[in-house]
């Protein structure tokens, strides 16, 4: 049961070896969290993982085989976990790939690969696992989101549009838990420097891991709905989204 300041006891992480997650995770068990599962396809990443949450103080960390565009599996999944931890106070997922754009633009595999990793999956799990929390009649969801996909742009736009995707099927879903005591809260980060922005200029208002973080935790303290990170982006998006076409295709990439 989250405590009085909206803080997960017990959490299940998809894509478990995530920096963000990472970072959101310890941030979390020096408050109260203590029993986590890591799902994901990196076995090695995950038990790194693990193994840094046991030793700030985590009772209890799994590492279970997840792949997020197993969507036949998802329902039995979520299933498990439930039976695992007894009750789920968070589920965050953090699962996702950036693409490689100038690539992924011409081969229509690559594409679907992305959508599928970015939006399809992780849909289906969101679905799967809010029909526990409905059950619960408690819970959060918590969506690494992208501000690539509030207005996607040329030189992303296969990442971009699949983090759309996923923020729109979010949105709609956070309005059907309503009622229900279970809720959804989505990220919507700018620049991360992680592995998986190693090598790539900086974006405007890069930020961290572990600054996303400690946004994520403070939303989660004021029963946030949408998270910008960093908050300044709230109000550059709301600029960049009333933009001009014209405008809006002259911003460096």
């Amino acid at each position: 049961m989250n405590d009085a300041t909206g803080m997960p006891q017990t959490a299940v992480v998809l894509g478990g070896s995530s920096e963000i997650g990472r970072a959101l995770l310890r941030s979390l068990v020096a408050r109260r969290l203590r029993r986590v599962i890591l799902a994901g396809r990196d076995p090695e990443g995950l038990a790194a993982v693990a193994k840094e949450l046991e030793a700030l103080g985590a009772e209890s960390v799994e590492t279970l085989p997840f792949d997020v565009t197993g969507v036949a599996g998802h329902g039995a999944f979520a299933a498990d976990c439930a039976e695992r931890l007894g009750q789920i106070d968070l589920v965050l997922v953090a699962a996702g790939i950036l693409g490689d754009q100038a690539a992924d633009e011409l081969d229509p595999e690559a594409t679907a690969r992305v959508l599928t990793t970015n939006t399809t999956g992780p849909a289906a799990a969101l679905i799967a696992f809010s029909k526990v929390l409905r059950d619960q009649g408690q819970g959060r969801l918590v969506v690494l989101s992208s501000v690539a996909g509030v207005r996607v742009r040329r030189a992303n736009f296969v990442y971009g549009a699949s983090k759309a995707g996923l923020d729109g099927f979010s949105l709609g879903l956070a309005e059907s838990l309503r009622g229900s005591g279970a809720s959804l809260v989505v990220v919507r980060p700018g620049w991360v420097a992680t592995r998986m922005t190693e090598g790539m200029a900086p974006g405007p208002m890069a930020t961290t891991a572990e600054a996303v973080a400690v946004d994520i935790v403070k939303g989660l303290e004021r029963g946030t709905a949408v998270v910008w990170s960093p908050a300044p982006l709230k109000l550059v998006f709301a600029v960049l989204r009333l933009l001009p076409g014209a405008l809006w295709r002259r911003l460096p990439g």
